[in-house]
């Protein structure tokens, strides 16, 4: 009997959810993570006579259109738990230690790689100024691992913190360097555009996303609690009115998600960057009534979503490499992503953060554990989508190596390396307050808001 490739992919894909969080755990103890495991089973699955459909974006316009909408829908998902996740209040001094991330370590991170596509694969500027704003940000979805645990939970860690709000920020960030890439399509020279660039796509985007990110979370956080304190009686169970505490029901998660897609589409509206306004959105939602239990089941309610499309895209991107992705993928090409991962990022990254109060320990782990996954997917298939790239094939086959790689790298080294840094930082604080006015870099204060009964 034939197997009809549309039923194998639904055994496949049910069999990858069921199996996802106990494979998660188990893989953990073996130095893996579930991105190494899934990408090779994808890539296994559809290397066999099965018949599955083939996915690579260099030869099929649809598959370039599906990824940027599939992987478009997954960073927003992770930026909504990302957001949600954070309990440090923002304050230029609570986070001190992002900036510099995404003033220094961003920018030289795009130059670096967009000199060596210019210089060692012969990219013209655009296509090199493309690889590297797909390339430079750090992604919020296969960093799982090495992020914020759920909100609420009082022990934190400042590199978590940093590589959590890092892939927050920076993947709306990249976004001015991508439009600068679309922008020099066909361009031999500078000019006025790049005056139109800076100003609209640099400073406008950025701040309307900011702007309409923050105003959403307000209106969402107060129609969320507003809600809370009007519930009538016969919503609140015995145990909850004991305790103090409101009862939520899993619904709830969808104002949430509701509330977040609203800001990404009105800031893309107003030509904003949507995925800062779902973190900014997120954060300034959790900021509110930050004590209420609300934020841990909105968080979890995100955080499944976030996984199921996760399961499907490491098959996809395995089904991308089984499909012939990287067959233009050259060692110069192959150098340049080796180059990412070992050197241009922990570099910049260590530059970047040489002022911070981190110990060294702490900044390597920062500097190395700039994972590189779906945004770059995401960006790169954007990329192609809207204007004509030279060498679209390179380009692909590069981006593809690099998350390649970084999935394996980063799969094996950021658990036991992260696991190390917290270790050393419990050795050192035995017997002293870890609460979270502990945690801020070097010890210093954090402001932290007084706990606020809901209702």
């Amino acid at each position: 009997m034939e197997l009809d490739p549309r039923i194998v992919m639904f055994i496949v894909f049910g069999a990858g959810l069921t199996l996802a969080v106990t494979l998660e755990r188990w893989l953990a103890k073996v130095w893996l993570s579930l991105p190494i495991l899934y990408v090779a089973v994808g890539y296994a699955l559809w290397s066999l006579p099965l018949g599955l459909p083939s996915i690579n974006p260099t030869t099929d316009g649809f598959d370039a259109l599906t990824l940027e909408y599939i992987t478009e829908f997954i960073v927003i998902a992770s930026l909504m738990a990302a957001g949600i996740a954070i309990d440090r209040p923002v304050s230029w001094k609570n986070w001190g230690q992002i900036w510099p991330l995404l003033v220094i370590a961003m920018p030289l991170t795009i130059a670096a790689v967009a000199l060596l596509g210019w210089w060692a694969l012969g990219l013209a500027p655009a296509s090199a100024m493309l690889l590297g704003a797909a390339l430079a940000p750090t992604d919020p979805v296969l960093a799982r691992s090495v992020q914020v645990g759920p909100p609420g939970e009082d022990e934190r860690h400042d590199v978590r913190f940093s590589l959590t709000v890092e892939a927050g920020l920076n993947d709306g960030l990249a976004f001015p360097f991508t439009y600068l890439a679309i922008a020099a399509v066909g361009m031999t020279a500078l000019g006025d555009w790049t005056l139109e660039w800076a100003a609209f796509d640099l400073v406008w985007r950025i701040a309307a996303g900011c702007v309409v990110g923050w105003f959403v979370g307000r209106v969402g956080a107060w129609y969320v609690f507003e809600r809370e304190a009007d519930a009538p009686m016969e919503d609140i169970d015995e145990d909850s009115e004991t305790s103090g505490r409101p009862v939520y029901s899993t619904s709830e998660g969808l104002i949430v998600l509701g509330t977040l897609l609203l800001a990404y589409g009105l800031a893309e509206i107003v030509e904003g960057y949507g995925f800062l306004a779902v973190f900014v959105g997120a954060v300034t939602a959790r900021q509110q009534e930050n004590r209420s239990r609300y934020h841990k089941i909105s968080h979890h309610f995100i955080d499944q979503i976030e996984q199921i499309v996760l399961v499907a895209v490491l098959f996809g991107f395995g089904a991308m490499l089984a499909s012939g992705v990287l067959g233009a993928l050259t060692w110069p090409a192959a150098l340049v992503g080796i180059a990412l991962v070992f050197l241009i990022r922990p570099l910049s990254g260590l530059l970047a953060e040489l002022n911070c109060d981190l110990p060294m320990i702490g900044k390597l782990a920062v500097a190395f554990l700039g994972v590189r996954g779906m945004g770059s997917i995401y960006y790169l298939a954007y990329g192609q989508n809207s204007a004509d790239f030279d060498q679209i094939e390179l380009l692909w086959a590069t981006v593809s190596f690099t998350i390649l790689l970084s999935i394996v790298v980063h799969g094996i080294v950021s658990g036991p390396f992260i696991r190390h840094v917290e270790n050393r930082r419990a050795h050192v604080h035995t017997g002293q307050d870890t609460s979270m006015a502990s945690l801020s870099p070097g010890g210093t204060d954090i402001e932290i808001e007084e706990p606020t009964k809901p209702g």
